[in-house]
C-alpha cells in the first residue's frame, strides 16, 4: 500500500514511517519543513508538503493514498482550544478525501479521560463528542465514517510511548528532576500509567492498518501498569538523585504540564488487541529503559 502519513517525522511517526518501510509498503509522508522533507527522502518515503493550519493539504494527501495513519498534532498546550479545531478540521479534511473508497485511516487517540477507577477496555467508547470536545472528538468523527465508505481504526496510545530520543512525557519527568535536582512522584506514588515502546507501538500501527476491521479501536499498552513511584525511582537511580514525594498542589510549579498527567492513573488493557492481530509487545519496558540510560544518556 501508498500510506499518507502524518506527523511522519514525529516520535511515534519516524517509528511508523520506518516500519511500514520494512514491511514493503511505500510512505507518502506530510512534512512541513525542509528539515523535515530531506529526512523523509533519505529514508526513501515520498513528500508530501502540508500543516495542520492547511487541511487541504491532508485532503489531498489522503486522495492520493491507499491508506492514511493520522499522528499529526499541535500539542500546544497554551492554546487547547485551538489544538482541537486543528485536529477536527485536519480530520474532516482526510474523510473528505478517503470518502466511498473503502480504504484504512488509522487515527491515533490517548488513553487519558475514557474511564475512571479500572483500565480502559477496547470495547470503551470515548466520551469525547463533537467539536468542542478533547481532540475536536476526532475518534468519534473517524470511527462513524464507516458509514462512508472508510475502514476507520482507532489506535490508543500509552500515556508513555518510550524508547531513546523519546521527547514525551518521561522526557519531561527526566527535565523536572534535573532541574529541581530530585526525582519526584506526587502523593504516595501508586498511581500508574500503562506503557509501550516505540517499535511495538508502530508495528500495531502497521497491523491495524493491514487487518483491523472497520470500527476497531486498538490499544498500544505492553504494560498495563506502571506506577509512577517507580518511574521516580529508576529515574533517580539513573541520574544519581534522590527520590521524594512532591505535594499535589506543587504538581504544576514541580513538573510544568506533565504534572497534571503524572497524579493520574491512566491505564488500559490491550488483551483484545493481541488475540484479535496477535500482536506480541517485544520491546524493552520502562524502567528497562530508564535504567539503560533512553532518558540520561546522549
Amino acid at each position: 500500500m501508498r500510506v499518507f502519513v502524518t506527523g511522519s517525522t514525529g516520535w511515534i511517526g519516524s517509528a511508523t514511517v520506518d516500519e511500514l518501510l520494512a514491511a514493503g509498503h511505500q510512505v507518502l509522508g506530510l512534512a512541513r519543513s525542509d528539515r523535515a522533507a530531506a529526512a523523509l527522502a533519505a529514508k526513501g518515503a515520498q513528500v508530501h508538503r502540508g500543516d495542520l493550519d492547511h487541511p487541504d493539504s491532508f485532503r489531498a494527501g489522503a486522495s492520493a493514498a491507499d491508506a492514511v495513519v493520522h499522528l499529526a498534532n499541535k500539542h500546544d498546550w497554551s492554546d487547547p482550544a485551538g489544538t482541537d479545531r486543528a485536529e477536527r478540521a485536519a480530520v474532516e479534511a482526510i474523510l473528505d478525501g478517503l470518502e466511498g473508497s473503502g480504504k484504512p485511516f488509522v487515527i491515533a487517540n490517548g488513553l487519558s479521560g475514557l474511564v475512571t477507577g479500572r483500565p480502559a477496555l477496547e470495547t470503551d467508547p470515548s466520551p469525547e463528542v463533537g467539536p468542542g470536545a478533547d481532540r475536536g472528538g476526532s475518534e468519534n468523527l473517524t470511527l462513524e465514517a464507516a458509514a462512508r465508505g472508510i475502514r476507520p481504526i482507532a489506535v490508543r496510545f500509552a500515556p508513555s510511548v518510550h524508547g531513546r530520543g523519546d521527547w514525551g512525557f518521561v522526557n519531561w519527568l527526566t527535565a523536572a528532576a534535573r532541574k529541581h535536582g530530585v526525582s519526584g512522584y506526587l502523593g504516595d506514588g501508586t498511581s500508574e500509567w500503562s506503557a509501550v515502546h516505540v517499535t511495538d507501538a508502530a508495528r500495531l500501527i502497521r497491523l491495524g492498518l493491514e487487518h483491523a476491521p472497520a470500527g476497531t479501536r486498538l490499544h498500544a499498552v505492553a504494560e498495563q501498569a506502571v506506577t509512577t513511584k517507580a518511574i521516580a525511582a529508576a529515574l533517580g537511580t539513573a541520574l544519581d538523585l534522590p527520590v521524594v514525594a512532591v505535594d499535589p498542589a506543587d504538581a504544576a510549579e514541580h513538573f510544568g504540564v506533565v504534572g497534571h498527567f503524572f497524579g493520574q492513573t491512566l491505564t488500559g488493557s490491550s488483551e483484545l488487541t493481541r488475540e484479535l492481530l496477535s500482536w506480541q509487545p517485544t520491546g524493552p519496558t520502562l524502567l528497562g529503559d530508564i535504567l539503560a540510560g533512553a532518558y540520561t544518556t546522549d
